[in-house]
């Protein structure tokens, strides 16, 4: 099993990696403006570029990996994190203010949207209709998943197969599109961004915000049910009624450790593991075979 340096370290992979920076940093300047500034900061705040990976090793032998379709996911990740924050009322995203904290709702909201424009003009400018299709049904899937996020807010009793279903629609969904993009294997994807999801509630709960880009304990006062909390609501009354907005239980603290004391970490970390097997489980003589495994160990392993 190869280790995620190298990872990094795949022939065509930092060519492929610095084009699509620069690629990136056109695309959000291209009409000057409010909206490409604050554009340009989400872009210089970082990320894995997961996505654009996935793009990349899921390319069949003897093609060329599409920058196109590496720049139109991580635009439409960019522009659903400006929109998240947003709606969220998040202050900070990986440590720096959020945009809407900074700008306004008005300008986030715009942003976003041009986020969302400048990705699938990447896309159609290419002239491949199959691709922008693909990408379509992906966004229209993130916001299926944004709208059950709302009717299940603070609702302890939602039930694991709603979150999974959500947890499909907002982070499986464009992890699978950027599989298909490539011509790869989708399911690989699907399952991927299952894994990769439950790992970052997880992490929410446990304290760990470098990987997350939140503060620990986000999900729970705003009242997000994620497997963790869910777990835990079912076995500890005082988790349950901090998940459903009860002051008294949100503000004597100590919910995140009542969490932890119930076992539904590492229950939710088992699900995380499924899902990684699942994708594994998709993987038929790709090229980047061994590359593909790794990142299914790499996005269940991240600090803790």
């Amino acid at each position: 099993m190869t280790t995620l340096t190298a990872i990094r370290e795949a022939p065509g992979l930092e060519g492929y990696l610095d084009a699509l920076e620069e690629r990136l940093a056109r695309s959000v300047a291209s009409h000057p403006g409010r909206v490409a500034a604050v554009g340009n900061e989400a872009l210089a705040a970082g990320g894995k570029r997961l996505r654009p990976l996935l793009v990349f090793f899921s390319t069949p032998p003897g093609r060329e990996p599409s920058l196109a379709a590496g720049v139109a996911v991580e635009l439409v990740h960019m522009a659903t994190l400006v929109h998240d924050d947003l709606i969220d009322r998040a202050h900070f995203r990986r440590g720096k203010a959020a945009a809407w904290s900074v700008y306004g709702p008005d300008a986030a909201r715009s942003t976003g949207d041009y986020l969302f424009a400048r990705a699938f003009a990447e896309l159609s400018a290419a002239g491949d209709t199959s691709r922008v299709r693909i990408l379509a049904d992906a966004t229209l899937c993130l916001a299926r998943g944004e709208a059950l996020q709302r009717t299940q807010t603070r609702d302890p009793s939602t039930t694991v197969a709603a979150y999974l279903e959500r947890c499909t629609l907002k982070t499986g969904k464009l992890f699978e599109a950027a599989c298909r993009l490539a011509g790869g294997p989708g399911a690989f994807g699907l399952a991927l961004g299952v894994a990769f999801q439950i790992t970052d509630d997880i992490l929410d709960c446990s304290g760990a915000t470098i990987e997350t880009g939140k503060i620990a304990g986000t999900d729970l006062r705003d009242g997000t049910p994620t497997l963790p909390l869910l777990l835990a609501a079912q076995r500890d009354e005082v988790v349950r009624a901090a998940l459903a907005g009860d002051a008294l239980a949100l503000s004597n603290g100590g919910a995140l450790v009542r969490v932890a004391a119930t076992g539904a970490l590492e229950r939710s970390r088992e699900v995380a593991l499924d899902y990684a097997r699942q994708a594994r489980a998709c993987l038929n003589g790709e090229l980047h075979r061994d590359e593909l495994e790794s990142l299914t160990h790499a996005v269940v392993n991240r600090e803790r």
